[in-house]
């Protein structure tokens, strides 16, 4: 077997925030998969000034010492390695989406999914008007922007229609919430999604993976919500800094989120509408969607999340590895899908 060359494409084209949750997970995914005989690794560093970095690894000092390239420069610096296939490991909307596009330009083939689908999950409201359309039950929202009219009354959820990590997200459960609930999620958005409050129940999330052509269901993951004082995830739920200021997994903790017994009544239930999930939006590789279940054990679908590290601790090899796939096996698998 030859040895691959795979460019990993990390930071963030828009904010510091970005860039440090794409180091994150993209540090841990090059150390844990690392096989010099199979992979040969190189690192793209992308910062919010445009400018790229190739660094020997993303350490602080590394990244620091790393020669800043223009695009011109990192186009050339990228067509003199002999790269056989890309992954995606920026988390920002450009990065997701333009800098997907230009390895769509550079004939360079990419785990994950495409920079059009992606564009397009971005916007919560256009990724659930079409799962909708195939019959998948969603929380009835409005679209806003600043000074448009809201009709819908609490309890409702308000939220960024194109941030993720809960960023902006208010619970609303009286009108006089309502003004202070807007305001936080345009700090994040220009357009704002206000949707009916589905009662607990269960908050889940599904993966699915793509194996020679064949959708394969992933265990779900559930998530430690309760109607009494913690009836929606926040962002602490998901993201925290630790005492050295560095960004670290909260949701990582089995107080937080657990895998689900694959007995479990709602786990056929949710993993059937997952896949029909992905075949609606046209999801390549793999897929990953959050669930409300409500207490009459209906599931509703809150949002896409189409995009996986490869870090151990990235949500669908936590699922895999629950499955019996390990981390380097379902790296082969995308690998596999993406090359053939």
């Amino acid at each position: 077997m030859s040895v691959l060359n795979i460019l990993h494409l990390v930071g963030s084209a828009d904010n510091e925030f970005y860039c440090d949750l794409s180091r994150l997970y993209a540090k841990d995914c090059i150390a844990a998969t690392a096989k010099p005989l199979r992979y040969r690794f190189f690192i793209a560093y992308i910062t919010p000034d445009r400018l790229w970095r190739f660094p020997a690894s993303l350490s602080r000092q590394d990244i620091s010492v790393a020669k800043p390239l223009s695009l011109s420069q990192a186009i050339q610096w990228i067509a003199e390695q002999n790269i056989d296939l890309a992954l995606p490991q920026m988390f920002c909307i450009p990065g997701m989406t333009q800098y997907r596009s230009l390895l769509d330009l550079l004939n360079i083939p990419y785990l994950g999914n495409t920079a059009e689908l992606m564009a397009l999950t971005a916007n919560k409201a256009k990724a659930k008007a079409i799962v909708r359309s195939m019959g998948v039950k969603v929380p009835y929202g409005e679209l806003l922007r600043q000074g448009n009219t809201l009709n819908l009354r609490p309890p409702v959820v308000i939220k960024p229609d194109n941030s993720d990590n809960s960023l902006g997200v208010t619970l609303v459960k009286t009108m006089d919430e309502y003004e202070a609930g807007l305001k936080k999620a345009f700090e994040y958005a220009d357009q704002v999604l206000v949707e009916e409050y589905i009662e607990l129940g269960r908050e889940v999330r599904c993966g699915t993976i793509v194996k020679n052509g064949e959708l394969i269901s992933l265990p779900l993951e559930e998530y430690a919500v309760n109607s009494k004082d913690h009836p929606i995830r926040n962002h602490e739920d998901k993201l925290k800094k630790d005492d050295a200021g560095e960004l670290t997994y909260a949701a990582k903790d089995k107080k937080k989120a657990w895998i689900v017994d694959s007995n479990d009544p709602a786990t056929r239930r949710v993993q059937e509408i997952a896949k029909q999930c992905h075949q609606a939006l046209g999801c390549r590789h793999y897929s990953l969607f959050d669930f409300r279940i409500d207490p009459q054990g209906q599931a509703w679908f809150l949002e896409a999340g189409l995009y996986c590290s490869f870090s151990p601790k990235s949500v669908i090899p936590m699922m895999a590895q629950a499955k019996g796939i390990s981390l380097n096996e379902l790296l082969e698998i995308a690998i596999n899908e993406a090359i053939n």
